[in-house]
């Protein structure tokens, strides 16, 4: 009997757009640090809230606002014309989800700005919308993909460029820290790449609210007793303000939420 063939499969946008990320993020010396959380209340909270929001919706918030208290989290190490550090005035949030597109199961990207400034309602909102509506409609998705049509030279040049030359159009289009869990598949990432100057990530949250949680820092830009400090941070704003907002205390001052049709534009 004839043995069967393989057959060669043409890259999708999306798969474009994540083979140029690794390219990046590929050349960032990143280090990851890991802390160890007990997040019962939050979870309690969590569960018995009328949204139930989304542990990365509560994770974004928490990580927002440790980054406002520490401008060093809104760095990043800028090549040309010369080396030097850009500092956002407020984060601007890259969320990895899972779509779908022309019938294939992609990795997208979702942009929140000052996340520690919205309400978690808000977060929900955005997260929902940017889990449900077409890709078309959203406007980093858009970018994406008419991106990821372009002959590879002229891809790597804009990434290149976006990431190495200006820092505000770097934040705007990229966001000056990322998110990225497998915890609600029950797994975890060890080491995940990004060209970002933090990643954020975290395992499966047991009943007990036990997680491990990981920031994966560029050490060009920050070192890791500052990044360990920052965890113990985060663990204090999700046992802190965000749980109170989940349990309807008084929070802090809020701000209008961009719709995510216009969170990436260029």
């Amino acid at each position: 009997m004839p043995q069967p063939k393989g057959r060669t499969l043409p890259l999708s946008g999306p798969r474009r757009f994540i083979l140029d990320m690794m390219h990046f993020a590929r050349q960032v010396p990143s280090v990851p640090v890991g802390r160890a959380m007990r997040l019962g209340p939050l979870a309690e909270a969590r569960r018995s809230h009328p949204i139930r929001p989304s542990w990365p919706v509560l994770f974004l918030k928490a990580y927002g606002l440790v980054c406002d208290a520490d401008p060093g989290l809104r760095r990043a190490l800028l090549t040309v014309p010369r080396l030097r550090l850009y500092e956002h005035p407020y984060s601007i949030a890259a969320l990895a989800m899972e779509r779908e597109h022309e019938g294939e199961p992609c990795i997208c990207v979702g942009l929140f700005r000052a996340p520690e400034r919205q309400s978690i309602s808000e977060l929900q909102e955005a997260l929902d919308e940017y889990r449900s509506w077409p890709l078309e409609r959203v406007g980093f998705f858009r970018q994406m993909l008419r991106i990821s049509g372009y002959p590879a030279p002229i891809r790597r040049f804009l990434w290149w460029s976006t990431l190495a030359c200006s820092g505000p159009k770097r934040a705007k289009r990229l966001g000056t820290f990322g998110l990225s869990s497998y915890g609600a598949l029950g797994a975890e990432s060890y080491h995940p790449i990004s060209p970002l100057t933090t990643t954020l990530t975290y395992g499966p949250i047991d009943a007990s609210g036990l997680v491990t949680v990981k920031l994966i820092y560029d050490h060009r830009v920050l070192d890791g007793a500052q990044v360990a400090r920052r965890l113990a941070d985060l663990e204090e704003a999700l046992l802190g303000p965000v749980l109170d907002e989940l349990l309807g205390l008084p929070a802090g001052a809020g701000t209008e939420a961009n719709r995510p049709a216009d969170r990436g534009a260029a």
